[in-house]
């Protein structure tokens, strides 16, 4: 059965509201992920490849890699053979799954085979396992439009369109409906994945959220870990917890059926230090009080981009469920309160002649949630950049708020900001150790960002980020370390600098600031499923000494 053929016939399954099982052969068949290439190897493309250029470097063209090799798969099957045989040479493998790592953690000098996961881009539904199957391939809006078009759910990733599932799922993806629904992780029921023992010998293996399964802590490590550190994950399961008996359409979030979205900004020429703090103060303020699960705001999602004062000015994007009780009232209150003690800094509307281009995306009526997602959704590919995070536990302190207002305005660069994004209700109703993903009590998410198109730029841009960073956690040695404020970062926003003493000065390593106290654990599972370090990268999982 070819790839197409097993993906109508798991629809066909599923359109009937997954009542009618199949046959047990053509189950078989239908969810196997290698029953169309069983017996045929991954496709190799070389440097004497007219495709090469194009598979060796990804989103952050800051990364570029001259591997031997890429091994493009399809299958399961083919990834086995395509890692055991690079093991068995000698090779460095890394892996690719949409190309989306900030860092150098797939391209990179010493990358000799490259496995390449975007053609695995199958979505599905498994009736054995009652639970949807994702590819590592597929990207987020793929997801998006494929779960929502058949079955009408979703999964609360982010909004980055051309993000892939393999790295984004496992690391604790959030997006605009988490603080409605929590986190990517809370929904992995099971995962496929390529390890590879002592012996050098690979092998596919299904771990699950059953505390009985003897794979189980292989599950957990993949749900926050991060990629490229036990295994390749071939196949993501995913359900909601208590779920596998309900029909496909009840086991993942419906998203809501129509949402408002607003977009409003202040230009900086009438925002004042004051005015900024009052901002800052007004907006962590606010997800401090609505931070609990549950909350009448839990349905809201909003994300304050404040630019450098050269970039002209600060944004702010806004997404409510509009299905909600007073969803229209609630937006204004919140957008009320977040502009209020302002003077006369009154945030910008579009022009005419933007509303003109674009609307459907700022008309002030409801527009469906599928419409806006992919409006929303930017893809983000090829410039330069870099990117550091923090999480925030309470309202931003007096000293974060200035080291942000003099960086933010002291500096000519452009294309440098700070992107505020609201975060917790949902997210903070899972335990802080029910998965790998430890945050779980923070009001706000933090990405610095700094981007560049030429190599002449990038000092400058490095020295800017880095700056505004080490300013604004400088009473924690430079970076976001955990106590009553910070919570550290977030593994899916990788920063090589945490591993830096010229730019860590504090007590707490790079791990620490990703896992926190599940890290050890974490290196547990790494002994036990990649003892030979095989998936390996610069702020990958140690082995135990």
């Amino acid at each position: 059965m070819d790839h197409v053929s097993r993906r109508k016939v798991l629809l066909s399954s599923a359109a009937v509201g997954g009542a009618a099982a199949l046959g047990t052969g053509q189950l078989a068949a239908a969810t196997s992920a290698g029953a169309a290439a069983r017996g045929v190897p991954a496709s190799t493309i070389t440097p004497a490849d007219a495709r090469y250029p194009d598979f060796v470097s990804g989103s952050n063209g800051r990364w570029r890699a001259d591997p031997e090799a890429i091994r493009v798969a399809t299958a399961t099957e083919q990834v086995v053979a395509a890692v055991e045989e690079a093991v068995r040479a000698g090779k460095r493998v890394s892996v690719r799954s949409g190309g989306h790592c900030y860092e150098a953690f797939v391209y990179h000098s010493d990358a000799q085979v490259v496995i390449d996961l975007s053609a695995m881009n199958d979505i599905s539904y498994d009736q054995k396992r009652r639970a949807f199957v994702i590819e590592p391939g597929c990207t987020l809006m793929e997801v998006y439009m494929e779960l929502y078009r058949v079955w009408g759910v979703t999964i609360p990733g982010g909004s980055c369109s051309s993000v892939g599932a393999g790295g984004h799922i496992q690391g604790g993806g959030f997006g605009l409906l988490s603080r409605a629904f929590g986190l990517t992780v809370d929904y992995i029921h099971a995962v496929e994945v390529v390890v590879v023992d002592a012996a050098g010998k690979a092998r596919a293996i299904v771990a699950s959220s059953d505390e009985n399964d003897p794979h189980h802590d292989l599950w957990w490590a993949h749900t926050g870990g991060g990629g490229g550190n036990f295994g390749i994950v071939t196949r993501y399961f995913l359900r909601a917890p208590g779920t596998g008996r309900l029909a496909p359409e009840k086991q993942l979030p419906q998203p809501p059926g129509e949402v408002y979205v607003h977009q409003q900004s202040w230009p900086w020429s009438s925002i004042t230090e004051d005015r900024f703090r009052t901002l800052l103060r007004n907006y962590s303020g606010f997800y401090e009080e609505y931070s609990a699960p549950g909350n009448p705001y839990a349905g809201m999602f909003s994300m304050l981009v404040c630019s450098t004062k050269a970039s002209g000015s600060i944004s702010m994007t806004t997404q409510i469920d509009a299905t909600q009780p007073d969803a229209a009232r609630k937006l204004d209150d919140f957008l009320a309160e977040i502009g209020g003690h302002m003077g006369d800094a009154q945030p910008t509307t579009l022009s005419t002649n933007e509303m003109r281009a674009m609307p459907d995306l700022f008309a002030p009526q409801a527009r469906p949630w599928l419409v806006a997602t992919r409006q929303l959704g930017g893809s983000g590919w090829g410039g330069r950049g870099d990117y550091k995070s923090a999480y925030l536990r309470q309202a931003f302190p007096e000293e974060q708020i200035s080291a942000m207002y003099k960086n933010l305005t002291e500096t000519d660069q452009r294309s440098a900001l700070v992107s505020i994004d609201s975060y917790g209700a949902q997210v903070n109703a899972v335990g802080t150790d029910a998965t790998a993903a430890p945050q779980r009590d923070s009001i706000i998410k933090l990405q610095y960002q700094a981007y560049w198109s030429e190599q002449s730029e990038e000092a400058a841009k490095l020295g800017w980020i880095r700056n505004m960073y080490r300013d604004v956690y400088a009473d924690t040695g430079g970076v976001p370390v955990p106590n009553e404020v910070n919570d550290g970062c977030y593994i899916n926003y990788p920063d090589i600098d945490l591993g830096d003493p010229q730019w860590n000065t504090s007590d707490t390593p790079w791990h620490d600031l990703y896992y926190k106290q599940a890290y050890v654990r974490l290196q547990r599972v790494k002994a036990a499923y990649d003892p030979g370090n095989v998936f390996r990268h610069a702020q990958s999982v140690r082995l135990p000494e």
